[in-house]
């Protein structure tokens, strides 16, 4: 089998983390620089090594790209499967590439629910409809879900979203300020008892704290 000597390895100028490697004086190929680690200068390889080398660009690249969609937000399996895949990584890559996340604790649905649910709760509150809705959504599976949510109350979830809501309401009559919490307790899911409910006790609240500043 015919083998060729590394006589060069470089940087390409226009991404720093890919090498481009030289055999026998002439560009052969790009790798991944933590694949270039693998190789020396003097070094004899065959088309074996070179196709293993290819194989394992080819996974890492695919890692490389999964880090940087995790790096704006936790995602979910589902959503790196298929943002790999649009980026036309094949099948079996992704797959290897899943395994690898999940062994380095970068991949949880469980984890990645409890957390979407935390931070929806804490900063945009819904009723656990609408959040189960958004995590089928995001490919997390229904067995997950309702492990999560099963703690929630849509009343108090209700109160929440209202009480963040209703200082944009100052100043409305009562009937004007409930027909918009109503309908704004609705959109985000809320059955009509619950924000009827919820908007008259909003709406009390908030006439008492009026009447303290006054």
């Amino acid at each position: 089998m015919q083998t060729y000597k590394v006589t060069a390895l470089t940087l390409q100028k226009h991404n720093r983390q890919r090498v481009n490697v030289y055999l026998d004086g002439e560009f052969a190929f790009g790798v991944h620089r933590l694949v270039a680690a693998w190789l020396q200068l003097g070094q004899e390889i065959d088309e074996q090594k070179i196709a293993q080398l290819k194989a394992e660009d080819e996974r890492e690249s695919a890692y490389q790209l999964a880090l940087g969609f995790l790096s704006h937000r936790p995602r979910s399996e589902h959503e790196l499967h298929m943002h790999l895949r649009r980026k036309g990584i094949p099948d079996e890559i992704i797959e290897t590439t899943l395994r690898r996340l999940k062994g380095a604790q970068l991949v949880n649905d469980q984890a990645f629910a409890q957390q979407w649910v935390e931070s929806r709760v804490e900063h945009r509150p819904r009723s656990s409809k609408a959040l189960a809705y958004e995590l089928r959504a995001k490919g997390v599976p229904e067995e997950i879900i309702a492990q999560v949510l099963a703690p929630l109350d849509d009343a108090q979830l209700a109160l929440k979203a209202a009480r963040l809501y209703t200082r944009r309401l100052e100043g409305l009559p009562r009937d004007i300020y409930r027909q918009k919490m109503i309908a704004h307790l609705a959109q985000k899911g809320f059955s009509y008892d619950i924000a009827n409910q919820t908007t008259s006790q909003v709406w009390a609240e908030f006439q008492a704290n009026e009447e303290i500043k006054a």
